[in-house]
């Protein structure tokens, strides 16, 4: 998300299509967030991407920790579309439910 560790890598070459959600649970890993199977929405930003060279940087850049899946996505307005999203899949001792699935108000 903007103002986060990772944007960067998605300014090099993605254009910002607008706030989004998507069905799961958010957890708080401590220094980032992470999207798990569950009941319950989690808000977060979907982006086109621009260059096709940039889906394996960002697979590098989010770990084996995180899974790649097309999911199901709605925008701010209503509208669904298919997208990429990373499902985390490690290790959960330490981390913290996000009840209302919006990392920016923790």
């Amino acid at each position: 998300m903007r103002g986060y560790a990772l944007h960067p890598v998605l300014a090099r070459g993605a254009t910002f299509l607008g706030e989004a959600s998507v069905a799961g649970r958010l957890l708080d890993l401590g220094r980032y967030p992470a999207l798990v199977a569950g009941a319950g929405r989690v808000k977060g930003e979907l982006y086109r991407l621009d260059d096709p060279e940039l889906l394996p940087v960002l697979d590098r850049e989010e770990g084996y920790n995180f899974q790649r899946s097309i999911m199901i996505v709605t925008l701010a307005r209503g509208r669904r579309v298919r997208a990429w999203v990373y499902r985390y899949r490690g290790p959960r001792e330490r981390a913290v439910p996000v009840p209302h699935g919006d990392y920016r108000r923790i």
